[in-house]
């Protein structure tokens, strides 16, 4: 069973994805990719590297927290970026997110995101321990089973 989570305080999906889905009973959240989008789904730093890490790992603590969650609960990051010299350059602003022990991560470059101002997406696994683990405030849809038209 996969329930799938849209917070309130993080931009609304758009299109066919979740926030999070999440597994099992619910300690193993697994992350939407983040973008810099901001509650309204503005994008926030057009041309900041810098600036969209931070918004993009501000959403990911959002929809942690919106269940309980913390980012020292995050276990994987996939970081895909468009320039990787100036993701690396901001790993100050990641540090300041995490404390040791560090999640795993994995670093892509990539041509571009689905909107050609984003400059990075963040996506993220995390493992909420149960005593601090509780459903949003907002009933999770549950996700449709995928079809394929003939």
């Amino acid at each position: 069973m996969v329930d799938a989570i849209n917070p309130p305080g993080v931009w609304p999906p758009f299109g066919a994805f979740s926030m999070a889905v999440l597994q099992g009973a619910g300690q193993v959240v697994h992350l939407k990719g983040q973008v810099a989008l901001d509650p309204s789904g503005q994008i926030v730093g057009r041309g900041d590297m810098r600036a969209q890490v931070r918004q993009a790992l501000d959403n990911i603590a959002a929809v942690l927290a919106s269940m309980g969650g913390q980012m020292g609960d995050v276990v994987s990051l996939v970081h895909f970026a468009t320039d990787i010299e100036r993701f690396m350059a901001a790993s100050d602003i990641r540090q300041a997110f995490f404390a040791p022990p560090y999640p795993v991560t994995t670093t892509v470059q990539v041509a571009r995101l689905y909107h050609p101002a984003l400059l990075v997406e963040i996506t993220a696994t995390a493992e909420i321990p149960r005593d601090r683990f509780h459903r949003p405030q907002t009933e999770p849809r549950r996700a449709e089973p995928r079809t394929h038209a003939p």
